[in-house]
């Protein structure tokens, strides 16, 4: 089988429009984060996860959350959470704390040095947002944006569907189709 006849297949690929989508979300996805970033650091010194972490650690009621919640909250694996937090508290924007209820884990506290950066760097990265992101949409199209992004994310919230899963059947080679 050549290329163009697999291309062919019973494969549901993406229309004209939504490849162009699709493509437009990978490119915000990936050049979103770099100016945010850019933009953090410029103006505040934080890493746009630094303010990832700092932003949860102020909406919990105790500023402080255990190490698994925050890494489930962020979409972090733990390893990368735990390096990320050591290099925050030789800043003093975190600490740890030991979890004295059960003796497992750890919390992540917001510092004074922590809360004085987020709200430092906090009215800079709204406004780079806002201008980036939502000055041209108008109403309806920013109303748009939200069902969509929600619908996505709820669909990401699923449980992965059976024909999600990846197949795990051998790959064949150009050499085995001629």
């Amino acid at each position: 089988m050549r290329y163009n006849e697999v291309m062919m297949s019973s494969t549901p690929w993406l229309s004209d429009a939504e490849q162009r989508a699709w493509r437009s979300w990978i490119a915000v996805s990936a050049q979103l984060p770099t100016v945010l970033h850019r933009q953090l650091q410029r103006d505040s010194a934080l890493s746009l996860q630094d303010f990832e972490v700092l932003v949860h650690l102020t909406e919990t009621a105790e500023q402080r959350a255990r190490v698994a919640d925050l890494a489930n909250t962020l979409q972090w694996e733990r390893s990368r959470l735990s390096h990320h937090i050591k290099r925050m508290e030789t800043r003093g924007l975190v600490i740890r704390e030991e979890c004295v209820e059960d003796g497992r884990g750890a919390y992540v506290v917001l510092t004074e040095v922590g809360l004085a950066a987020i709200k430092s760097a906090a009215p800079g990265h709204a406004r780079t947002v806002k201008e980036l992101v939502f000055s041209t949409l108008t109403t309806q199209e920013l109303e748009g944006f939200t069902r969509t992004a929600e619908k996505v994310l709820a669909r990401l919230n699923e449980p992965i569907p059976h024909t999600l899963v990846p197949n795990r059947t051998r790959i064949s080679t150009v050499k085995d189709t001629v």
